[in-house]
């Protein structure tokens, strides 16, 4: 394997996307970012139009026009069948010889470890859980919703909140402080003044990611409801390692487990706290760290994995995104 070998990789989240041409000793040669990539809501071909774009860039500055491998972590692939079929529309593409779809999620994990070797759960506007091994075992769960079981991320915390606040404010449930912080968050009086705004989508509902933060602040201010919620959430956090712990057979070996998304990494100290508690309880030699590389770096060392391009190409990569911007 020569250094003519290079990887594409491709980080492609909900709400951008980031592309990267490394050579097989690790060296960046160029990146470029694109919008967002949402099949679900338009289409595999027109979310594969979209990478298009950023893809050309990079090409362009890297003055090539294909590579060896296409390694490519992409939201929305939460299925076997669902990475197939955007491998297969990747392959038509023809920017590589070769082309493998992972989950976004084992992105954020392989960019927090120095093999591929792990577990990672990455908790932004949804919750999902991935883990892998050397020899290429991985753990994951389906990651679609209430119907594959999931509860929490950032989406599903903000509903859970409001839900609270709602019943709080009619009667029907738990007085809670939530009643009055998530409405005041938009500047309104009360939960029905929200719950109306809402409905006729006078707040866009996109902003109802916005009261995740506020369900943490109203926690940390000592609010009960609030306070069983985000402990809920690291109960769901700490059920999704150690079953993929127990999946691999690394329950009972020191095993790094990466934490990452918006609401993991944003520094919550009672759900860091519960989180570290109840994984010191459950599987004692998980060795718990804060992912915060750009995932893109994951996809670019899943890529050299691929090739074969071993330890010192990795370090390479590695230092050339701990020294890029955002």
């Amino acid at each position: 394997m020569g250094l003519t070998s290079t990887v594409l990789a491709i980080d492609a989240g909900n709400s951008k996307t980031d592309v990267a041409v490394v050579d097989a000793g690790g060296e960046v040669l160029a990146t470029a970012r694109g919008g967002g990539f949402r099949p679900p809501a338009v289409g595999v071909p027109a979310a594969v139009d979209a990478l298009a774009a950023p893809v050309a860039r990079a090409f362009a500055k890297a003055g090539v026009t294909s590579v060896s491998h296409v390694s490519a972590c992409l939201a929305n692939a939460d299925l076997p069948v669902e990475e197939e079929r955007l491998a297969n529309a990747l392959r038509a593409r023809a920017w590589g010889t070769s082309v493998e779809v992972r989950n976004d999620t084992f992105a954020i994990l392989r960019a927090g470890v120095a093999e591929p070797r792990g577990v990672a759960v990455v908790c932004g506007a949804g919750i999902n859980c991935v883990g892998m091994r050397p020899d290429g075992r991985t753990a994951r769960f389906p990651a679609i919703g209430r119907i594959s079981g999931d509860w929490g991320g950032g989406w599903g915390l903000a509903e859970e909140a409001l839900w609270h606040a709602a019943r709080a404010e009619d009667g029907r449930g738990e007085p809670t402080a939530l009643a009055r912080t998530l409405p005041a968050h938009f500047g309104l009086p009360t939960m029905y003044a929200l719950i109306e705004a809402l409905h006729l989508e006078r707040i866009a509902p996109a902003r109802r990611h916005e009261l995740a933060p506020v369900l943490f602040a109203t926690a940390a201010d000592g609010d009960r409801v609030a306070g069983a919620l985000v402990t809920r959430l690291a109960e769901e956090v700490t059920v999704m390692v150690t079953v993929a712990l127990s999946r691999l057979d690394l329950l009972d070996e020191q095993t790094p487990v990466l934490l990452g998304g918006s609401v993991l990494t944003a520094g919550h100290r009672r759900l860091d706290d519960a989180v570290r508690a109840l994984l010191a309880a459950r599987a004692p030699k998980a060795d718990v760290r804060v992912v915060t590389a750009r995932p893109v770096l994951g996809a670019a060392l899943l890529g050299l994995d691929r090739l074969g391009a071993g330890a010192t190409a990795g370090e390479r990569a590695r230092r050339y995104w701990e020294t890029a911007g955002p």
